[in-house]
């Protein structure tokens, strides 16, 4: 199979996951191990995380809305906690990935689920082209963020989106994603579908598929 483009999430991916953050807040504040993750699947498409994603909430309705949902849950937390460990450290080795695939002729997408507040890798982007997450953006032709667009993974629309702007067919991309309810929309639109457990183990498997070494 002739693959033209590769296609990144960028928290959990390019940078670590929000959820390790999330842990240590939650060990932290004496809560059960994945208690925000359980808050923010309830009710997936429609509760506090989901509509401040989609900028359809303010930073301060978020706050309100989510800490009703823990609260429904039996523990108390706000949602402002959670939006200030939201921003990721960036892996080093993507980033260089993304260097050698663009060098190999491939092109690059991103499509992120993020906040338009704050600033990091789940959170709105910054207008300084200094800035390094801002750098890394730069490497992409094209980036989907989900508080600008409007939809969210694993929405379908959103990967149609990004083969609309790279106007190139799904079966002649790859998508990496560290969340498989986000990989599944993209393999049954034909995308060939990489769930990433670590940087290691994404490089591995995506030079396998394009025969390459990226590790």
């Amino acid at each position: 199979m002739g693959y033209a483009a590769v296609i990144f999430d960028f928290g959990g991916v390019i940078t670590s996951s929000p959820f390790e953050a999330f842990n240590r807040l939650e060990a932290e504040r004496g809560l059960p191990q994945n208690f925000i993750r359980h808050v923010n699947a309830r009710n997936g498409d429609g509760n506090a995380w989901a509509l401040f994603e989609r900028a359809q909430i303010s930073a301060d309705e978020f706050d309100r809305q989510f800490a009703h949902e823990a609260r429904e849950l039996g523990h108390e937390l706000d949602g402002h906690a959670v939006l200030a460990v939201l921003a990721g450290t960036v892996r080093p080795t993507m980033v260089a990935a993304l260097d050698r695939l663009k060098s190999g002729g491939y092109r690059l997408g991103c499509i992120t689920n993020n906040v338009p507040t704050g600033h990091g890798a789940g959170m709105a982007r910054s207008a300084d082209a200094r800035d390094e997450m801002e750098q890394i953006f730069a490497r992409f032709e094209h980036v989907i963020e989900s508080s600008k667009a409007g939809v969210r993974k694993p929405d379908p629309r959103i990967y149609a989106m990004m083969c609309e702007a790279l106007a190139l067919p799904p079966e002649v991309c790859i998508y990496l994603d560290d969340l498989g309810i986000n990989c599944k929309p993209a393999a049954a639109l034909g995308m060939h579908a990489i769930k990433v457990a670590s940087a290691e183990q994404a490089l591995t498997d995506l030079g396998a598929v394009l025969e390459m070494e990226l590790t």
